[in-house]
């Protein structure tokens, strides 16, 4: 990720986090925003990886109707084994920018069902221990999910969610990468 995608993307998070301080106005046209952070501890899944990776990471972001909002997110995973017999392990990172739609179960109390569809960048880094090898692989694209969600209380909520994130191209070709979390996310 270069220093124009760093900055571009500390100051869309940054915004979204500091919309916090916004959450109980009104604007004229009736609609409130409703920020939140969170943090999600999960399993990130390479395709043709041996092992798949615990990943970690912290979203934030707003609601801006009852249903839609969006959403940043920045996760990254343990160091795991992409090839034993090559002795090779690998890491992943992805950023994140979505657009969100929540579904509340009215029967249900605080249960909801979330859908997000974005943009984010996966990367993939192959070391080999004991030398200083490296690949990094990286891709841009479409991104995505479903989950469930349910709101403990007015400003906090556990979700859980399965992703989609974009397929990274090499020269051994295509893997795609999927992920599943649990979250907690606090409301302002």
């Amino acid at each position: 990720m270069n220093t124009v995608q760093k900055t571009l993307f500390a100051l869309v998070a940054g915004s979204m986090v500091a919309a916090g301080a916004q959450a109980a106005v009104t604007y004229g046209n009736g609609m409130t925003a409703e920020p939140y952070i969170g943090a999600k501890i999960g399993q990130y899944d390479a395709d043709g990886a041996d092992d798949a990776a615990i990943s970690y990471g912290v979203y934030g972001g707003a609601k801006f109707t009852p249903n839609f909002g969006a959403e940043a997110e920045y996760l990254t995973t343990s160091k795991e084994s992409a090839n034993k017999q090559l002795n090779s392990e690998y890491e992943g990172k992805v950023y994140g920018l979505y657009a969100t739609y929540e579904y509340p179960f009215a029967s249900t109390g605080g249960l909801y069902a979330k859908g997000r569809l974005g943009f984010a960048k996966n990367e993939i880094e192959v070391s080999y221990p004991g030398t200083t090898a490296k690949l990094a692989t990286d891709d841009t694209g479409i991104a995505g999910g479903v989950g469930l969600g349910y709101n403990l209380s007015p400003n906090a909520a556990v979700e859980v969610a399965y992703d989609l994130y974009p397929t990274i191209s090499n020269n051994n070709g295509d893997t795609d990468v999927s992920g599943v979390t649990l979250g907690a996310k606090f409301k302002f």
